[in-house]
């Protein structure tokens, strides 16, 4: 066995190692946006095409197969666009080497500056869910939201507490909707974001909790939610919310990278 191995030449175990490590990172995309099952069915597709083309050598059951092989990548396309479009936008942003960075698992120590932008954040949610106060945070990460940005008050305003609590007072004209940090500013507030479809939120969550889903199964961005109704502050990431997060794990959360 070993001496078999010894004769694969090193660039191909590197193109295995690669391929291999590609589509484990468009598993864990997928995963979290539902699409799970047709990526799974795509590669069982790919297995059969090979088992039937290559193995086996079956003429005509390889040309049929080789025609949609041909179109797939244009299904693929259309089924996948919002992934396809969320890597693109960041690779082609100021920020596309850090994501680079990120599909390889680089991982950076937390700074003084990411604690004194992150405290501010915290140190409101806690306030306003003392108060019942209602909040929809959204913190950027590599992917931009200049979309979503675009959609509300530009503010361009350096983060503090006491602005945001002021923002998100049930008599402010602004409380409505969503506040988005980026850049250590808060670029703006009354932002639409996009409600997550998923059946298997609770019903008794209401729509800050299923924005700020929303948002987090598009982009990798970090949405604090605070509860109006039961004063519990959540954490929607990577398609996945943390019902009644804690102070302390909610500030590691948000600096973690």
């Amino acid at each position: 066995m070993i001496e078999f191995l010894s004769k694969i030449p090193i660039k191909d175990i590197v193109d295995i190692v690669l391929v291999v490590f590609f589509l484990y990172e468009t598993y864990l995309l997928v995963k979290k946006t539902g699409t799970r099952t047709i990526f799974m069915g795509v590669l069982a597709f790919i297995a059969i095409w090979i088992i039937v083309s290559q193995v086996f050598q079956l003429r005509l059951m390889g040309e049929i197969l080789d025609r949609f092989i041909n179109v797939g990548f244009i299904l693929l396309v259309v089924v996948f666009q919002k992934e396809i479009r969320e890597f693109l936008q960041a690779l082609g942003s100021n920020k596309g080497i850090r994501f680079i960075a990120k599909l390889f698992d680089a991982k950076k120590n937390s700074t003084d500056e990411d604690l004194k932008a992150i405290m501010p954040i915290v140190m409101a949610a806690m306030d306003m869910a003392k108060r019942k106060e209602g909040a929809l945070i959204a913190v950027e990460q590599i992917v931009s939201l200049e979309t979503f940005v675009e959609t509300g008050e530009i503010l361009n305003a350096d983060i503090n507490a006491r602005l945001i609590e002021n923002i998100f007072f049930k008599n402010s004209p602004l409380h409505d909707g969503a506040m988005i940090i980026s850049g250590k500013k808060i670029k703006a507030a009354a932002c639409i974001l996009p409600v997550s479809q998923n059946q298997n939120i609770p019903k008794h969550l209401g729509l800050r909790h299923r924005s700020g889903l929303g948002l987090s199964q598009e982009t990798d961005a970090k949405i604090v939610i605070v509860s109006e109704e039961t004063g519990k502050i959540s954490l929607a990431h990577q398609g996945e919310l943390i019902i009644g997060i804690s102070a302390e794990r909610l500030q590691q959360e948000l600096v973690a990278k």
